[in-house]
């Protein structure tokens, strides 16, 4: 009906006017999550050649099919397997591994671009929780703020070579680009990168609590222990951690690192390292029953654990613009 739309009805014998039936071929169309295939009228004009016809260019807009691709590859799926989750057989769909591929990469641009232009203005946010994922030879830096009803928010991602200053100076003044408040006291969760610590004291000002990762503190210092050693200074890390005032937890690291200097110099400089900032939590004094999610980075390895589960496979990263989809 379409065809006859440009070319009129299909008649017998010799051809007339300027648009001339041509025959037909195989072809495609989109129809909701799957590509189906068709035999499709050719129309030729006698001097320009090839005409479209209108219905046919229609259906071959599958800007529906992005979305099922991309979740389910956000489910494990691979482009290999992709058969198994569209509702008929492979063979009568018509989607090639390169399709899925393609349409993967535009679902998943899209939803960057979406997270990259959220704004924070109408957001109370209270925590903010940074910490860095590689992928390669990259590295993303991101950020995820709970609000004042403890809802949790990734408020934007960057690139960057290392957690230094590149990296975090390319995210923080993009939050603030946002919506996000740079006059505002916020409680800052980081896993101790000198760079990162310096940016926020530029951008949000050097009044800003920060709490430094305690995950973080006792892997580097008890991992570079000898065993034998390890499971007593983890016990006596983890006791001054809970001690109710951050004096009494500062005296406690200082003692160890004094009596571990004279053997293991290099571990006791890094537990003096950021020591006061290691207690933060009991200067403002927050309670014991909200240190297990403020005084970690827990609350951002989270999304980054599921990231790694869907990414484990990928063995080349070609780009940046690939590693931020």
């Amino acid at each position: 009906m379409s065809a006859e739309q440009v070319a009129g009805a299909r008649t017998p014998g010799k051809a007339s006017g300027d648009i001339r039936w041509h025959g037909s071929q195989q072809g495609t169309v989109s129809l909701a999550d799957r590509k189906v295939k068709v035999q499709r009228p050719r129309l030729r004009h006698k001097t320009i050649g090839e005409v479209a016809v209108p219905a046919y260019e229609s259906l071959r807009q599958d800007n529906q099919l992005g979305k099922p691709m991309l979740g389910a590859m956000m489910r494990g799926v691979s482009t290999r397997e992709y058969h198994g989750v569209l509702p008929e057989m492979a063979a009568t769909v018509g989607v090639s591994k390169s399709a899925v591929s393609r349409q993967a990469i535009e679902a998943s641009a899209e939803q960057l671009k979406q997270l990259q232009e959220r704004h924070w203005e109408a957001t109370e946010i209270l925590v903010i929780y940074i910490d860095g994922q590689r992928f390669g030879d990259h590295l993303i830096i991101s950020a995820v703020g709970v609000d004042i009803h403890g809802k949790k928010h990734v408020l934007g991602l960057a690139a960057g070579a290392t957690e230094n200053a590149p990296g975090v100076k390319g995210l923080l003044p993009h939050l603030r680009d946002q919506g996000l408040p740079t006059d505002r006291k916020y409680l800052f969760v980081i896993d101790g990168a000198k760079a990162l610590r310096a940016a926020i004291g530029e951008m949000f000002g050097s009044e800003q609590p920060v709490q430094r990762c305690r995950n973080h503190k006792l892997r580097n210092v008890v991992e570079a222990l000898p065993k034998d050693q390890q499971a007593q200074t983890l016990s006596l890390l983890r006791a001054a951690f809970r001690c109710r005032t951050a004096e009494e937890g500062e005296k406690r690291l200082e003692q160890m690192a004094r009596f571990l200097e004279h053997n293991h110099e290099a571990v006791a400089r890094s537990l003096r390292q950021g020591m006061k900032e290691l207690f933060t939590l009991q200067r403002l004094d927050v309670p014991q029953s909200l240190h297990k999610c403020l005084a970690t980075t827990n609350i951002i390895e989270s999304p980054h654990s599921g990231v790694e589960q869907r990414t484990h496979k990928v063995t080349r990263w070609r780009s940046q613009e690939m590693v931020e989809r």
